[in-house]
This record gives C-alpha cells, structure tokens and sequence, in this order.
C-alpha cells in the first residue's frame, strides 16, 4: 500500500513540474509574442498613415467618374485583393454606391457579361501585373468602360491602362518574411473606404437612405417600423366609457392585458386612462369598484401620439416620462391603437 502511495506521490509531482516548466516558458515568450504583434500594428498603422498625401486629383478624378456613374462599380481582385474587393464591393453597394464584385477568372470565362458600357470596373492588384486581370484588359478597353486600379506600382501594366491610376504602395508587409499580403491589403481596403464614404458625403446619402438598405438591422428598425405596424387595434384595444364604474375597468384591463384602458366621452374622443398605477391609488383611498366612476380616478391628459410616427420615437417618449403605454390617436383624439413598450422592445428598437 505504501509503495502504490509513493507512486502516486511521483506521478502528480511529475505533472507539477512540467507545470510550473511550461509557466515559466510561456512568461519567458509573452514579451517576445507582444513584441511580434505590436510590430505588426505598427507596421500596417504606417501604411495606412503614408495614404493620406495619396488623397489627390487622381482620388477625387476616381470620385467625380464613380460619382457619374450611370450603371453600377464592379470590382475585381484576385487572391487576398479579391477578399478587400468584396468588402469594398459590399461597403459601396450598402452606402448609396451601387456595385458588385467580380472575379477575374470568371470574367474571363464568360461573366465579363455582367459589366456594361454603362458601369466602372474598379481593380485591385498590389503588383500591377496579376495575369487574370491584365489578361480581361482588352476586352474592358472594347467595352469603353472607366477603369480605375489600387496598384502598389505606377509603372505597371495595370496602372499605366487605367483610366485613373490610384497609388497604394507601402514600405513593407508586415508579414515578417515579406510574402503574406497583409499591410498591402489593409492599405487597399482603407482607401476603398476613403473611395466609399466620399461617395456618401457627395451623394448626400443619409441615415434614412441606409437604414433602407439594412431593413434587418438595428439601425433600419429604428429608422424604419412605424407604431402603427406593431401596435394594438381593433377589438385588442382596452375601451370603456368615462362613466363605467371601476369594477367595469379591472374586468376590461384583465381581458385585454395590456395593464391600462382608454377611457373615452360619448363622441369617442380619448379623455383619460386607468391603468394599474391608478387602481393601487384608488384602492388606497378604499374606492368602491361597484359604485366609483372610472372618471373620477382616472389619469387625465395621457401621453398620446399620432399614427405614423416612429417605434423609436414612441420609445423615446416612453422611457422621457416613466411610461408603459402609449394610446395611438387620430386628429379628434380618437384611439387607433396601443402601444405597449414590451411591444417596441420585442420588434428590436432600443
């Protein structure tokens, strides 16, 4: 027994040491690694840096071209460059730019039928020279359509064709054996950016205009869901009338659960609501259910708003003055509808 002890003691000492080993090796490299990606961001931060005296009447001759661009931009890179050319691509198509990326090799198998004498292609080559795209040049010059390049090399084929030429070289990849295309891209891709979002300052294009082309999003719900798509109507709404007693009020508020109800006069107009704050306080003061008009406990001149406003706007109402709900009125004060906060927070608007 004590020999199997004994052993047990060995083995889990064992597994302690090279514990306590692989701790101190991992302490001895932290500063090593650290170093290693810091020199990277360093390094693609400087390449990004040595665009900026690049923005010049080659960039904005790039703009006014893409600017009047009756058709639609197509992109083209291949390799890494074809990965920052869908992105750029993706960023032009949902900032007001249409445009749609195209790959090179399948332009030259048939889907340079996709471009027309109508759209720009923009190419993206960190050497000038990729062969698929060199090789397709011909047959954009037959289709007379702008071509504008992102080359690290003036002199190349690909910028020396070009109708505008757009320089994004850089001093050195950060790629510590200079081969992985990494500072490259990140140059190529922020001058897409530069390229995109002058083209939305240009074109005027608002928060209203990309909230339409993100209808999914957190901004495209906020900008765009209506109270009158998400509220309560109809028989849903919780309605009694000014002079119905309080016992008549809980039953109305129990079957239409929405924790209130819209009390009206006799021409239908909106006069107060009763809700489960006011029912607290009238049975405070030992209000009788059976005999109390809902009138004479009820909230007066209720937060209300017109149909057609905003979600986000109703919300924003709603978390101003502590309030969970919201009667949708017409012009005489006639209720629409309700509008329960949980309501705005289930559709997405925060």
């Amino acid at each position: 027994m004590l020999a199997c002890d004994d052993a047990h003691a060995r083995l889990t000492y064992g597994i302690l040491c090279k514990f306590v080993n692989l701790g101190n090796i991992m302490m001895q490299d932290i500063e090593k690694i650290c170093a290693i990606g810091r020199q990277v961001i360093e390094t693609e931060a400087k390449a990004i840096s040595s665009l900026a005296p690049r923005i010049d009447k080659n960039f904005a001759q790039a703009c006014h071209i893409m600017l009047h661009c009756e058709g639609r931009i197509a992109v083209m890179g291949m390799g890494k460059s074809g990965h920052i050319g869908r992105k750029i691509a993706a960023t032009f198509a949902s900032t007001g730019t249409p445009a749609f990326f195209i790959h090179p090799s399948e332009a030259n198998h048939g889907d340079i039928g996709m471009i027309t004498q109508k759209d720009i292609v923009l190419t993206l080559s960190n050497s000038g020279e990729t062969e698929e795209i060199i090789s397709i040049l011909p047959a954009l010059k037959r289709l007379k359509v702008s071509i504008i390049a992102l080359t690290g090399r003036p002199q190349s084929t690909l910028a020396q064709a070009a109708t505008v030429h757009i320089d994004v070289s850089i001093e050195k990849e950060a790629c510590p054996l200079g081969l992985a295309p990494t500072a490259s891209t990140t140059a190529a891709l922020v001058m897409g950016d530069a390229l995109a979002m002058t083209l939305l300052e240009e074109r005027g294009f608002t928060e209203n205009d990309f909230a339409l082309s993100h209808p999914g999003g957190m901004l495209g719900r906020r900008l765009l869901l209506r109270v009158d798509e998400i509220m309560h109507h109809s028989t849903a709404i919780p309605i009694i009338q000014h002079d119905a007693t309080l016992k008549t009020a809980l039953v109305e508020m129990t079957q239409k659960k929405l924790g209130m109800t819209t009390i009206l006069n006799d021409q239908g107009q909106l006069v107060g609501i009763f809700t489960d704050g006011d029912v607290r306080r009238a049975l405070d003061k030992n209000a009788d259910i059976h005999q109390t008009h809902v009138s004479a406990v009820m909230s007066k001149n209720p937060k209300t708003i017109t149909s057609g406003l905003l979600a986000a706007e109703a919300l924003g109402i709603m978390e101003t003055y502590k309030i969970t709900s919201l009667v949708v009125v017409d012009d005489e004060t006639r209720p629409l509808g309700v509008l329960h906060i949980h309501d705005v927070l289930r559709s997405g608007v925060s």
